[in-house]
């Protein structure tokens, strides 16, 4: 039964295992990935023959968490795993965008790749590892995979790069770095830094290539055990009869509208260009369906827009290689909001708009393998079908929408204070899309946090930049700012963002087997100074944050107190903190060094809490007068409560200035009555004196 081969290679002082053999003998290719304590399992399947009718690869990637990985049950009522959370989704998005340039041209058979965590030890991520995963289950398939690849984790301790840091370790890191990459270029990036500068980013990326090499020769290794030979793989001609009548009837003609300056303007000319040229095709091509077309139509548009680059020096809307779209932008867009913006760059429009919360409004994070257990900044982006003028459905949230949410969220992470006591949320509305929504969401989010009085360290932008390459003159054109269609038609959307100092969020996107170096760093470059130019645009709007909250965001009041008071100030089962939240509509939270924070909108509100929170956490003061409650009475005096909880004796003697024959004669349980404290002795017992409290006031 365990008839297994497998493959171990020593990654930074921990041992990588491959092994294949023991599980889902009937997929195209299994694999279990045990790096230490973890254990993750890639299977991969796909279709014997191409799905008919389509002009893209159908790749589909899964990731899943499994509870029992950890030792744990499922929150919620239901026990058991259901539909994906955030980071699932995040990490297939991860392990897809490296795999997917690295199939052949026009292959449309649906590849499967379905990936599952059943070990972990709590404090090491897995995102490299299922990339790794994947790839080694493809190469011991015979999907026509043109890799293999592999993916490492960087980080940064006090200035030393640290591979596959743990959980602990990207704490005290000033880098979260995933880095993938074949033998001999980089794939893909993704993560978020503290700031860090271009040089150190490139030198993070360097250091984990000799790994991913490491990783990829294991990879082969394990092939080659199971007797396999070396794939060989050819691609298909993209040249057709179809692709040179489209070139001979329409090709220049589509060039000149592919330079037109407005979008919609384009999106007009061509959409008239495309019917002239389809009934053409179909003269000359009788048989041809609508399907056959569409994808002649995108290879020559694809075609025309890369050679006016290369051979003509011109990219749609006819801007410069490095310039920038008009950017504009403005604040205070909503009234009643705690913070609103619009951000334009060309026809990208981003409104941003911020939530100010109490802790009870943060994100509990249920993640199996350590971190943050809550999260008090989200950024969420939304991306309607009007914002490109289309119709669409309307439902859940697209993993689309997610990752680009994420990018945006931990591009801006790194400026909001650590101490900073409010929960935030930014909502990033994409009201207008022709490129690069996720950067827009981050300059809108600077704006709106801004606006909202969020006091960011500095405000951050983001940007992205695009390629175009030609094997025949080996050229490498870098575009600033790409648009919607130069994405399409490109080789790259490598997306930067960060403050002036540094960078602090960052994705790359390929759909070329890799990036030489030169190109990395002048892309970096590129990025920094657009960044710098969007920058100047926002603090033109708002140099600083406001000074002043919204007066419909929730106020703060911030108190100490003795952390032995938590107990008196909660109360039974919750009775007393329950009582005031109920009396003053406010909400309190409580931190376990005695830190308490009072939120409300209401001014009266506000110090009615902050009144009986110094109520029951105060301690007794000599000399001080106070009006308290009788709560029991003996033969030699009464018991008052001068605070909750807290009450001292009124010795008889103490009752009058006169003799008190007994002490039913002036009081009885539940009267209120002024006393003054006389002392307290050494056992905390607190001696009171009404005699004294008359007197003071009488003299007063």
């Amino acid at each position: 039964m365990n008839n297994t081969t497998f493959v171990e290679v020593d990654i930074g002082g921990k041992i990588v295992r491959f092994e294949t053999g023991l599980l889902a003998r009937q997929a195209a290719g299994a694999i279990t990935l045990q790096q230490g304590e973890n254990v993750l399992f890639s299977a991969v399947t796909c279709t014997k023959t191409p799905r008919e009718g389509i002009d893209f690869f159908p790749l589909q990637i899964e990731y899943r968490d499994k509870f029992y990985a950890a030792g744990r049950f499922p929150g919620g009522y239901f026990k058991r795993e259901a539909r994906p959370s955030e980071k699932e989704i995040l990490i297939a998005r991860v392990t897809d965008r490296p795999i997917r340039p690295l199939f052949p041209e026009g292959y449309r058979n649906d590849v499967q790749i379905v990936n599952t965590l059943l070990a972990t030890d709590g404090d090491t991520e897995s995102d490299a590892m299922s990339v790794n995963a994947a790839s080694a289950a493809l190469v011991i398939s015979e999907i026509p995979f043109m890799g293999p690849i592999a993916a490492v984790k960087v980080g940064r301790i006090n200035g030393e790069f640290v591979l596959n840091p743990t959980q602990k370790q990207l704490a005290e890191s000033d880098l979260d770095l995933t880095y993938a990459g074949t033998r001999d270029h980089m794939l893909m990036v993704e993560g978020s830094a503290k700031e860090i500068p271009e040089a150190d980013m490139l030198a993070a990326m360097k250091f984990g290539h000799p790994f991913v090499v490491k990783l990829i020769d294991a990879q082969l290794e394990l092939r080659k055990k199971l007797g396999l030979p070396d794939k060989v793989i050819t691609e298909a001609a993209v040249e057709t009869p179809e692709l040179a009548k489209a070139r001979e009837l329409g090709g220049q003609e589509l060039a000149d509208v592919l330079t037109i300056k407005g979008k919609l303007d384009r999106q007009e000319k061509s959409g008239l260009f495309f019917e002239k040229l389809k009934a053409q095709m179909l003269e000359a091509f009788p048989e041809m369906t609508a399907e056959q077309y569409m994808q002649t139509f995108d290879k020559l548009q694809i075609e025309t827009v890369r050679k006016n680059a290369v051979e003509k020096g011109v990219r749609i809307d006819g801007r410069g290689f490095d310039e920038l779209r008009p950017l504009a932008g403005q604040v205070g867009l909503l009234p009643r909001v705690h913070g609103s913006a619009l951000f334009n760059r060309g026809e990208t429009q981003a409104m941003g708009v911020v939530t100010l919360g109490t802790s009870s409004d943060t994100q509990s994070m249920d993640a199996i393998t350590g971190g943050d257990t809550e999260k008090k900044f989200m950024l969420h982006y939304n991306f309607p079908p009007y914002s490109t003028g289309e119709v669409g459905r309307f439902g859940t949230t697209k993993r689309r929408e997610i990752g680009h949410g994420a990018l945006a969220e931990r591009s801006i992470a790194p400026v909001i204070p650590e101490d900073y006591p409010y929960t935030v949320r930014v909502v990033s509305e994409i009201m207008g899309s022709n490129g690069s929504s996720s950067m827009a969401s981050i300059c809108v989010g600077t704006l709106s946090l801004m606006d909202a009085g969020v006091p960011i360290k500095k405000p951050v932008a983001g940007i992205s930049i695009g390629l175009i390459t030609d094997e025949k003159s080996d050229k490498a054109i870098l575009l600033t700012d790409i648009l919607g269609a130069e994405d399409h038609c490109g080789d790259m959307d490598f997306k930067f963002a960060g403050t002036r100092q540094g960078i602090t969020g960052f994705q790359v996107d390929l759909k070329i087997p890799g990036l030489r170096w030169d190109i990395i760093e002048g892309a970096l470059e590129r990025a920094r100074v657009a960044r710098g130019k969007i920058l100047d645009l926002i603090e033109s709007v708002l140099p600083a944050p406001r000074a002043e909250l919204s007066p419909y965001a929730p106020r703060i009041h911030t108190m100490k107190i003795d952390p032995e008071k938590i107990g008196a100030l909660i109360g039974p089962g919750g009775k007393n903190i329950r009582r005031i939240t109920d009396e003053t509509k406010a909400q309190i939270d409580i931190e376990d060094d005695g830190t308490v924070r009072i939120f409300s909108n209401n001014n009266e509100s506000m110090q009615a809490a902050i009144r009986e929170v110094s109520l029951i956490t105060a301690e007794a003061e000599e000399g001080k007068i106070y009006r308290g409650t009788v709560t029991g009475i003996k033969d030699f005096g009464a018991f008052v409560e001068i605070l909750p909880g807290k009450d001292g004796l009124v010795h008889i003697s103490e009752l009058a200035d006169h003799r008190v024959k007994t002490v039913e004669d002036i009081c009885k349980v539940g009267d209120s009555m002024w006393v003054k404290c006389i002392g307290i002795d050494d056992r905390g017992k607190i001696k009171l004196s009404r005699r004294a409290a008359l007197k003071e006031q009488q003299e007063g």
